[in-house]
């Protein structure tokens, strides 16, 4: 096929979402790259991913019987990876940590190769135990595993790569192993970086401060992260401390942003530094035969019964909640999903800020609300948001549900069975957000604010709804309020009136949200432009 004289590509990231049973993803960084991958195999491009077979993946995050959350690892073993007999070695500490690759395709997904560091020959077994567990040094030799272990094992594949592409600034040790390869056979350092940002994309994603991850560089020294840099040369790469996010910027010759207003936001975010890539931007897509329900997309097409399959879907949704729970919810009733990683600029428990206004609500059973998500096991702010709506789930009980452990199963039972998908990040601070993308293709309504992806997909009142006009305030306090009243207005004026006094119009906005974003927001187009704007040299 024609794809075979497409730039390879080898496609690094930390985390791979492909199905439930392999617990290789923490949320939608990893869902994504899981998705993406199935992309390449549906549609035939050469790519390949590399990433770290996780012995306990992320936290399974379960409620106590005083609502609080809390964290449980278990060790989970893979019947189904196929062993590829290739071992390569990192060092870390001073100490040869041995790599084994495994090779999973198991899930309609090109190959992707996970390295593993659970043998019995090494002191440091427990390099790849948990995914985002632990402190400041494990990251940076499970980082070390990805990056450098992850082109040794490229080259002990004998797989030949032309784009290397850092999907996050995890993979950036990468470029350092690129660029040890050529000063070993006689490039200077400078030529060296020259030859390897020729090699690189990268994709940056979190647009808060503190999510890109930064280091000390004695701590990168100790480690051995360098890989035979100098400190000198570490800075002029990353700075001090050193930001994983601008050392991959300036090491790659283009990168990109995952919506068109997260293009903006990081390019102003990332203004200030010096020889760094250009960032365009490439909105995030997904995996349609993943997440979306073929019915619903074929009804909107050639005509049908949308709102008889999407009853079909939520009943499903409303049984899985009462095994999972207990709570029997009301198919008649307006049923809200939400479900994402409980940070606080997500604002997960907004709805619930002026009782005054929800209690009457949800009292009457005008509304229902499903909750989902995990808070990072070291994120006390995370866990109080998670601890106030399991307390709102108790004092509603029969309109509010917390489904704790989320996982891709709950992510697909609520994509496909809510009415409404509500979404209300501070904006700018969603770099994109899938999740409505997998709602709105199945006839689920966004109501969100315009951030993300959302604003290129909106259509007020025709295929979803938006609340807060795309204001932004550095004032939380000034932000939150105009989102909440704003969030309040859309639902009691139009939201609701709409689903229980006019179906037909219901109906009609599903099917506008299904044709608005099938195509547009399916990795075939991602992947596309991923080749035209990133992977082939203009």
């Amino acid at each position: 096929m024609a794809n075979k004289n497409l730039p390879k590509v080898a496609y690094f990231c930390m985390e791979y979402g492909l199905d439930t049973s392999l617990r290789t993803y923490a949320g939608g960084l990893g869902i994504l790259a899981g998705d993406y991958l199935k992309g390449a195999k549906d549609y035939d491009y050469p790519i390949v991913g590399i990433g770290i077979k996780w012995k306990q993946g992320y936290t399974d995050q379960k409620i106590d019987e005083d609502g609080r959350p809390y964290d449980t690892y278990h060790n989970y073993k893979y019947d189904f990876l196929k062993d590829t007999g290739v071992k390569v070695t990192v060092k870390i500490r001073q100490r040869d940590v041995v790599c084994k690759v495994w090779e999973v395709t198991e899930f309609g997904n090109a190959p992707i190769y996970l390295l593993d560091t659970d043998l019995p020959e090494n002191e440091d077994a427990w390099i790849t135990g948990q995914l985002y567990g632990w402190f400041g040094e494990e990251r940076i030799a499970q980082e070390m595993v990805l990056g450098i272990g992850g082109v040794r094992a490229l080259r002990a594949l004998g797989i030949d790569v032309d784009v290397y592409h850092f999907n996050e600034g995890h993979a950036l040790f990468a470029g350092f192993e690129l660029i040890k390869e050529k000063m070993d056979r006689g490039m200077s350092f400078e030529e060296a970086v020259k030859a390897s940002r020729e090699e690189i994309v990268f994709t940056t994603h979190t647009p808060i401060v503190q999510g890109n991850e930064s280091h000390y560089l004695d701590r990168l020294m100790y480690m051995g992260a360098n890989n035979g840099l100098t400190l000198e040369q570490l800075v002029s790469i990353g700075g001090s401390p050193f930001n994983m996010t601008v050392g991959a910027l300036r090491l790659s010759r283009i990168s990109n942003a995952v919506a068109d207003l997260h293009k903006e936001t990081a390019n102003k975010m990332w203004a200030h530094i010096d020889n760094r890539a250009e960032i365009i931007g490439i909105t995030n897509a997904i995996h349609i035969p993943t997440w979306v329900d073929e019915r619903m997309i074929d009804c909107a097409v050639n005509g049908g019964d949308l709102w008889e399959i999407h009853m079909d879907n939520k009943k499903k949704l409303i049984n899985f909640v009462e095994e999972r729970n207990g709570v029997r919810l009301d198919a008649n009733k307006l049923l809200i999903g939400f479900s994402r990683r409980a940070a606080p600029y997500k604002r997960s428990n907004f709805i619930f800020t002026d009782e005054k206004v929800i209690d009457p609500l949800l009292k009457e059973g005008k509304i229902q609300i499903v909750f989902s998500g995990k808070a990072h096991p070291l994120d006390d702010t995370g866990k109080e948001i998670v601890e106030n709506i399991v307390r709102m789930s108790k004092k509603y009980p029969n309109s509010v549900v917390f489904l704790e452990n989320y996982d891709m199963t709950i992510g697909a039972m609520l994509t496909r069975g809510s009415d409404v998908w509500l979404n209300n990040p501070r904006r700018p601070k969603e770099a994109s957000g899938t999740s409505g993308m997998k709602a709105a293709m199945n006839g689920v309504l966004n109501v969100s604010t315009l951030d993300g992806w959302w604003p290129e997909a909106c259509n007020h009142g025709v295929n979803g709804w938006q609340f807060g006009d795309g204001f932004e305030s550095e004032d939380e306090k000034e932000l939150d309020a105009h989102d909440l009243k704003a969030l309040y207005k859309i639902l009691l004026d139009e939201v609701i009136p709409t689903y229980y006094e006019n179906r037909d119009k219901w109906v009609e906005m599903m099917r506008n949200s299904i044709l608005s974003t099938k195509d547009q927001f399916s990795i075939k187009r991602m992947l596309e432009e991923y080749y035209e704007k990133l992977y082939i040299k203009h």
